[in-house]
């Protein structure tokens, strides 16, 4: 296998840079695609987002002008490990509601 498993942070945050952001964008749009589940305190989010750039999966946006704001997006690497998540995602989900289902026969 290529890629591991991704941790739940680490998919919500890819999935939330599906278009570019900044840290605390990343924050609210993970807390709100997670349900509230994944709540990412700064210094967790910023870990990750370095260990995210060092992977190649996502990279900083130019800074503006003036700005403090450190912007983000997802580089086709890290498109490419996120669509293969999904799959990984769609086959655990399919092989659950098989075995289900064989129960209730």
């Amino acid at each position: 296998m290529e890629n591991p498993a991704l941790t739940e942070t680490t998919y919500y945050i890819l999935l939330s840079l599906y278009h570019p952001r900044h840290g605390y964008g990343i924050m609210q749009e993970t807390q709100q695609l997670s349900g509230g589940r994944v709540r990412l305190a700064a210094g967790t989010l910023y870990g990750a987002l370095n260990a995210l750039c060092e992977k190649g999966w996502i990279s900083p946006l130019p800074m503006e002008s003036g700005s403090r704001k450190k912007e983000y997006q997802l580089t086709s690497a890290g498109l490419k490990v996120l669509k293969q998540e999904l799959v990984r995602l769609e086959e655990l989900t399919a092989n659950g509601r098989a075995i289900l289902q064989e129960e209730q026969v």
